[in-house]
């Protein structure tokens, strides 16, 4: 390999390369971007010259990095990181900033906190643009591998890189159509009645965050749906149930009666999660804020 002229390197290019290795493809790497493919290929082209490596190589319907690729991973985050924590002690006004983050989260706590963040954001002047993921079960390659810039969940990921806030605490309850029937008031009514639950696509749902102690198992659903929106068509106009935090009967399940499950559960806790090398950003901090002040008036 030819000796490497780091002047030809800016932060451009080694963003657009994190990009091809997590997207796996010139496409979706641009639409991430938001540059055009041939923007995308052209900057791949260069840093192949530079590095003196193809970098990545057709394989199926993606690319598959090399060797050197995958080895330069960690390195350029860390150049990126570094990049970034030049501007932390900037004069920062949300007003005047242009603000995109991608937040990982299931469409309970998306559905709860941030339509009220936006409309803030959007009576406040302040420009920004989000995009949700699913989190699932989530892993801390979400955040360590820059994925998503916020996660929010009830099963954090423990990593010492990973830093975590307890935005809000809620209790699980019965859901159900109280014109079909009336709510368990034994373990053995809620034992022998049907169950309408939720199993994300990507693992995880609601039997993984239900603590019950005196619940002797946890019974087997009829109806398992992908998203929290999907349990009120099943549990309308029939005897089942559902078991969800509180919270959703302002969201998804409004349409639903709720009533106390019939035994003694946990609290059910909800999480705000990020990377450490994010703590000092301004606008990362400003979104923080607001995701904060958002789950403080369910509460209040």
């Amino acid at each position: 390999m030819s000796k490497i002229d780091f002047h030809n390197l800016d932060g451009q290019i080694l963003r657009t390369f994190l990009a091809i290795l997590e997207e796996s493809s010139v496409s979706r790497a641009a639409e991430r971007l938001e540059v055009t493919q041939s923007a995308v290929s052209h900057t791949l082209s260069k840093l192949r010259l530079i590095l003196g490596d193809p970098l990545f190589v057709r394989s199926g319907q993606g690319l598959t990095p090399t060797e050197t690729a995958l080895s330069l991973k960690g390195p350029v985050r860390q150049v990126l990181d570094s990049l970034k924590s030049l501007t932390e002690q900037r004069p920062f006004d949300p007003r005047s900033e242009d603000m995109r983050f991608v937040v990982a989260a299931n469409d309970m706590q998306r559905d709860l906190l941030f339509p009220q963040l936006v409309r803030d954001a959007l009576r406040d002047g302040v420009n920004l643009s989000l995009e949700f993921k699913p989190s699932g079960v989530p892993s801390v390659s979400l955040l360590r591998d820059a994925r998503c810039d916020l996660l929010l969940t009830p099963i954090p990921p423990d990593a010492p890189d990973m830093i975590q806030f307890k935005l809000f605490s809620g209790e699980m309850m019965c859901f159900f159509d109280g014109s079909c029937t009336r709510p368990p008031t034994s373990v053995e009514d809620y034992l022998a009645a049907r169950h309408v639950t939720v199993q994300f696509v990507l693992g995880g749902g609601s039997n993984d965050v239900l603590r019950a102690p005196d619940l002797p198992y946890i019974p087997k659903p009829t109806v398992t749906v992908s998203n929290f929106s999907g349990i009120t068509p099943f549990v309308r106009g029939t005897s089942m149930l559902a078991t969800e935090l509180e919270f959703m009967h302002r969201t998804s399940l409004r349409n639903l009666d709720m009533a106390p499950l019939p035994f003694v559960t946990e609290s059910l806790n909800v999480f705000m999660v990020w990377h450490e090398r994010s703590t000092n950003d301004p606008a990362h901090r400003w979104l923080r804020e607001a995701v904060t002040a958002c789950s403080r008036a369910l509460v209040f």
